[in-house]
């Protein structure tokens, strides 16, 4: 049954599509506004769902999968349209690649299922990479706007919540596994 939480994640999930092509069309103000859809559907999905208590296992998974497409998509776009270095990309995904294949190794090597709660710096870096998203989409719309050095320092602020959070996620996991193995 599909209620109205996952529902406005589905709705994120198709607008990706929307976004990437008018991002690509160069019509950043519009894709700016499509992106703030997806954001603000974001914060409703959550908000609906405690609030109404429609809280679901299929909400559980398909939220996080959700950001994570439409914030890949923004940074590997962005990054073809020189809107972004390409190291910061790189630095953006590998990290969600490496929690991904760390997770992957411990659900093949333990069958105890390990419980993914996000950090304060993990929620910190996903805020980061969504205002640097928004203020490089508005830099692009008019590069008059706003100071050219806040997107230098928005991504070397980014960068350093990424890394950090990054390691916290592989070091929590590892501590996890090695405590699942040494009890075993």
């Amino acid at each position: 049954m599909l209620n109205l939480p996952n529902f406005l994640t589905l709705i994120r999930i198709v607008a990706i599509p929307f976004f990437l092509v008018l991002l690509s069309s160069r019509l950043y103000l519009d894709a700016l506004a499509v992106f703030i859809v997806g954001g603000l559907t974001d914060a409703l999905d959550g908000f609906v769902a405690r609030r109404t208590n429609q809280k679901t296992s299929l909400g559980a998974h398909l939220d996080p999968v959700a950001d994570k497409l439409l914030l890949m998509s923004s940074f590997v776009m962005l990054a073809v349209i020189d809107g972004i270095p390409q190291w910061f990309v790189v630095l953006v995904v590998s990290r969600d690649i490496v929690i991904l294949l760390g997770y992957a190794v411990i659900y093949v090597l333990v069958e105890e299922r390990l419980e993914v709660q996000p950090t304060i710096i993990g929620k910190l870096s996903t805020m980061l990479q969504l205002v640097t998203v928004g203020v490089i989409l508005v830099m692009l719309s008019d590069p008059q706007l706003l100071d050219p050095r806040l997107d230098d320092a928005l991504i070397y602020l980014t960068s350093a919540a990424t890394v950090i959070s990054g390691l916290q996620y592989l070091y929590r996991g590892l501590l996890w596994l090695q405590n699942r193995v040494s009890s075993s």
